[in-house]
């Protein structure tokens, strides 16, 4: 057959993914089979791939190709989330882009472009990790918004509402004034941010020259002002309690009160109290019945109530009421200052705390058993480090507000009497059923009203995101909908999740404590957290800083098994890695160390192929003694090499599993040195028995590999041998892990026989002897067992005229030491002058290092304080330099 000189990534990974998929080898069915469960972390139907999918999904697709091949049945659940914010705010905006503005639709219109949005667009990141190799049984795609996965969201509120988990109630939430929309606390991102500190002055009303002065970041909420507040025990401050201040420029008294809360240390002392625009002087207004005077509009531009500014922008108004403020005597000073403003984690829009009227749930109860699951390890958090922040946030958990004020989601079944629309929101009377029949009902028996259903209207909005995809592990089985169902029982509880730690509590968590309170049981085993992907000044990768490649652009330029190895290459479970792509401007192409690393193992294992796909077989040739030897090491060291993998998989070291098979069993062990025992001499041809062991080792470590490298694994292993149609690596038994106390002790004799190749090669182009030049070799030792057994090894790779064991080298001979065996080699035409004065320069350097230790261990103070592995360990320095120095000292006198 014709092999091309070089791999082709496009053309492998094309072929056999629509190989792969059009086979149904991703498929799975219950059957008697164990079963090894994964849903993925259903991408926003927003999403476009970027580094945190790739790292993650490649995590994912390797734990699952690995369970497919020890014989699991392998099922691995994609979808989609609707992404209310993100969705809604696309959609608006392509629609504004038509010329059409929301308000002018009517819910189901709007409803019906944002479907058509989602089946043109929400796809497109399921092909992507196509792209990327991922073996997800794509007939199990689920979506958040699916008729039976809405039904069940809707099954959950009402049940959770009836058990008086749900509740309403005028609460201050995290508002966006871009989305329009109340955010939990978990959506809010802070930031640090330059800002400034505004001293404001307050006249004391029936005074001539008292002032007040406050410190506010935020002087636009000025007009909402409805108190100032001191400490009881501020000595400045206890004259004036009792009496008004006069909030500039609209001259509205407010009284001055006495609260604990105030820090007699930040600012002035005194405090303006605004509770409909900060949390904590919400709570002070309760507890001190201030008015709340609320001054923003929901988009953030200022309300009829702030008097002043109607309609502008409050980032705007800030400026001109600093400048008003100023012109009126108002200001006493205004200072730089840095503090933390919350964004939000969709739109990035600053919040504004707000009084809303919202759904909540009661997270208190429900929390519970979910914290204990992670606290005894019933669930497991890898790595445990996070068991600490985990339990932190469940012990102070708050609760969750779950409405939000959008069209595109799960809409709230809550229902309204029309004739009560008239009424303050929070005194209308509400009746919560799954159906609006079941809604109906309620009413009738509450009211005594022959109502019908034109006389309730839904509540407008829709359910937090998080409170759909919190059902995700049991729910893509249909465990609600369709309770009892064969899959359910069969696929869940499932068994590993992947994800990222930046959503431990967004949806982690959650899930937990919906699976304990829904199911009765846990949703998963282990929750595998990875490290979040930086670029080289540390920052987090993402699209707005514009510091993330295009995965997509990453794989056509390395191959999507390169772009695998090179994300894996450095990313232990909870680490961080850095990921550095700078712009080769030569080649105009993003460029990646590590992915070119992945791409040159690519390479390398192509190369291996052509090189055995090219020698010549002879049947009836016998195996040779160096056949013999390559072929009983490179056998065990496949085995070797299956039970650290299996151990690096039991503990979830994925990156060390990478470097395990990639890079010591197959570049070093495989390419490096059987391959080069095997090779036939030129002109020769290779056993026909030799050749079939070859190409069986060669499948072993392609199985091995294939979780990490899907395509080019495929490609070779379809080309080793003749397969039949329909047959794959993927479904092939990985080799046995079967390592015995035999075959620990000739990997560990060969490691003896691989470091002296090594050692005398280096020798050899140190003393400019040449490679191919044929040396007489003489070896000190306590093995020599070793060496005569591999002694066809050493001689196919150091080219040895002689090998002969002695207790000192002769005369013009070289030194050099491996483990403690010494090898001495003729010097031949090496300048023996230069020799000798290098010799004597590594004596003076020894005898002075031993000379230190020596100094160590005669003082009493530390032999007596040290830990004993410390003092053990300059005893084993000692000795080691010793034998080093005799070694010099005799070779010295050999060449004199």
């Amino acid at each position: 057959m014709s092999i091309a000189t070089q791999y082709n990534p496009a053309l492998s990974e094309e072929k056999w993914y629509q190989y792969w998929e059009n086979s149904g080898f991703f498929k799975s069915v219950p059957d008697e089979r164990e079963p090894y469960t994964i849903v993925i972390p259903p991408p926003n139907v927003t999403g476009m791939l970027h580094m945190g999918h790739m790292l993650n999904n490649t995590i994912q697709d390797i734990l699952i190709r690995r369970k497919r091949m020890e014989g699991y049945n392998a099922c691995w659940v994609p979808g989609t989330d609707h992404a209310s914010i993100a969705t809604e705010a696309k959609v608006v905006r392509l629609l504004r882009e038509q010329g059409i503005k929301k308000s002018d639709l009517t819910r189901e219109e709007f409803l019906k472009h944002a479907f058509e949005w989602k089946d043109k667009y929400g796809g497109i990141i399921l092909q992507q990790l196509r792209k990327l190799g991922c073996s997800c049984d794509w007939d199990r795609t689920r979506f958040t918004m699916d008729d039976d996965y809405y039904r069940a969201v809707i099954m959950v509120f009402c049940r959770m509402y009836e058990k008086g988990y749900i509740y309403r109630d005028l609460r201050m939430v995290n508002w966006d004034p871009v989305g329009l929309t109340a955010l939990s606390d978990e959506e809010v991102i802070y930031k640090e941010q330059q800002g400034k500190l505004y001293f404001v002055k307050y006249k004391v009303e029936g005074t001539k020259s008292e002032w007040v002065t406050i410190a506010t970041t935020r002087p636009e909420t000025i007009l909402g002002d409805t108190a100032i507040s001191v400490n009881p025990k501020d000595m400045r401050y206890m004259h004036l309690i009792g009496k008004n201040a006069i909030v500039p420029l609209i001259n509205r008294p407010i009284p001055i009160i006495a609260d604990d809360y105030v820090d007699v240390e930040f600012g002035t002392g005194c405090l303006k109290v605004t509770p409909a625009h900060d949390v904590n002087d919400y709570e002070i207004g309760k507890r001190h019945n201030l008015a709340t005077i609320d001054v923003l509009n929901p988009n953030g531009t200022m309300s009829e109530a702030a008097q002043l500014y109607i309609g502008e922008d409050r980032f705007i108004v800030r400026k001109k009421i600093a400048k008003d403020l100023e012109a009126a005597g108002h200001i006493l000073k205004i200072e730089d200052y840095k503090n933390t403003i919350g964004h939000s984690e969709r739109t990035d829009a600053i919040i504004e705390p707000r009084l809303s009227l919202q759904w909540w749930v009661n997270m208190k109860e429900i929390s519970k058993p979910a914290l204990e699951a992670v606290m005894n390890d019933t669930v497991n958090l890898i790595p445990s480090k996070f068991k600490g922040t985990y339990r932190h946030w469940m012990e102070n958990v708050k609760d969750w507000c779950i409405s939000r004020q959008l069209w595109w989601g799960q809409q709230i079944p809550a229902y309204y009497l029309a004739s009560e629309a008239s009424l303050p929101e929070a005194e209308r009377q509400f009746f919560v059923g799954e159906t609006v029949a079941e809604a109906l009902e309620k009413a009738r028996v509450k009211t005594g009203l022959d109502l019908q259903e034109s006389d309730l209207n839904q509540d407008p909005d829709v359910l937090d995101t998080w409170f759909s995809s919190w059902l995700w592990p049991f729910q893509v089985f249909k465990s609600l909908t369709e309770p009892g169902n064969a899959e359910a029982k069969y696929y869940y509880p499932t068994n590993d999740l992947v994800t990222g730690p930046d959503i431990l509590f967004f949806w982690v968590a959650r899930m937990i404590i919906a699976g304990y309170e829904f199911e009765g049981q846990k949703p998963f085993n282990n929750v595998y957290l990875t490290g979040l992907i930086r670029d080289k000044m540390a920052r987090k990768m993402s699209k707005s800083l514009g510091n993330s490649p295009d995965p997509l652009d990453l794989m056509d330029l390395y191959g999507a098994d390169g772009v695998r190895v090179g994300i894996l290459m450095s990313s232990p479970a909870g680490g961080d890695l850095t990921f550095d792509t700078p712009l080769d401007l030569t080649k105009d192409a993003l460029v990646s160390k590590l992915c070119e690393q992945g791409r040159n193992f690519c390479n390398k294992v192509w190369n291996a192929f052509r090189l055995v796909k090219s020698w010549e077989v002879d049947v009836e040739k016998p195996l040779t003694d160096l056949d013999r030897l390559a072929i009983n090491w490179m056998q065990r060291k496949v085995s070797a090499t299956a039970a650290e993998l299996a151990d690096h998989f039991e503990k979830f070291r994925i990156s060390e599993a990478l470097r395990a098979i990639v890079y010591r069993a197959i570049w070093d062990d495989f390419c490096g040195w059987f391959l080069e025992m095997m090779k036939p001499g030129r002109e020769e041809k290779i056993s026909g028995a030799a050749y079939e062991r070859v190409i069986s080792i060669f499948e072993s470590l392609l199985q091995l590999a294939h979780p990490f490298t899907p395509f080019i694994t495929e490609e070779l292993w379809q080309n080793l041998r003749e397969r039949k149609d329909g047959e794959t690596i993927m479904l092939t038994e990985l080799p046995e892990p079967i390592v015995v106390g035999d075959d620990f002790e000739a990997l560990t004799a060969f490691e003896l026989i691989q470091e002296t190749v090594t050692a005398v090669r280096n020798f050899k182009m140190e003393k400019r002897i040449g490679n191919h030049e044929s040396i007489d070799l003489y070896i000190n030792t306590k093995t020599p067992e070793v060496f005569t057994f591999n002694r066809a090894v050493l001689n196919r790779f150091l080219n040895l005229k002689s090998m002969e064991f002695v207790d000192k080298g002769p005369a013009g001979t070289g030194s050099l030491r491996v483990m403690t065996s010494e090898f001495y080699i003729p010097m031949g035409n090496v300048d023996l002058d230069a020799e000798r004065a290098k010799l004597e320069k590594e004596i003076a350097y020894s005898e002075g290092f031993i000379a230190s230790i020596d100094k160590k261990l005669d003082n009493e103070k530390f032999v007596a304080n040290a830990k004993p592995e410390v003092v053990e360990a300059e005893r084993k320095k000692k000795a080691d330099g010793e034998a080093t120095l005799k070694l010099l000292r005799e070779t010295l006198a050999g060449l004199s």
